[in-house]
């Protein structure tokens, strides 16, 4: 097992591993719901490969929420958004990261402690430069 979703952490495990499973991350695919099948699979599949780069090497420390995959007005969408990462942090996580595959998804939301997304044009960021943000989060917030 590479990853660590959701749906793998019992009851009685999460109290026990709570302390060491600090960040969930939330991805969002960014569909307007207007996707022909084989542009939901595009999008589907560069999402899960910038998830890749968060997920496999952080295994133990991040859990992986379900995707927020139709993305309507931006202002219920950050309101929505806002309030699931105040429930996310009061149910135990110290951390949120976004995670998209769209560019054009970003929003200054104060629950969301860190974006990773492709550039302006469109090319995901490399592994050591997730890494990079990610422990520069972690050691910016914990002090």
């Amino acid at each position: 097992m590479d990853r660590m979703k959701f749906s793998e952490i019992t009851s009685g495990q999460w109290e026990e591993l709570s302390p060491y499973l600090d960040t969930c991350l939330l991805p969002l695919t960014g569909m307007s719901g207007v996707e022909k099948p084989f542009e939901a699979t595009e999008k589907l599949e560069r999402l899960r490969d910038i998830m890749d780069l968060i997920e496999i090497p952080f295994k133990g420390r991040v859990v992986t929420y379900p995707a927020w995959h139709y993305i309507s007005g931006r202002q219920p969408f950050k309101e929505l958004l806002q309030d699931w990462c105040v429930s996310a942090k009061n149910g135990g996580f110290r951390f949120v990261i976004a995670v998209t595959a769209d560019p054009a998804i970003h929003s200054d939301i104060p629950g969301i402690d860190l974006w990773v997304k492709p550039d302006e044009g469109g090319a995901l960021p490399s592994q050591a430069e997730v890494s990079a943000v990610i422990r520069e989060m972690w050691s910016r917030q914990s002090t």
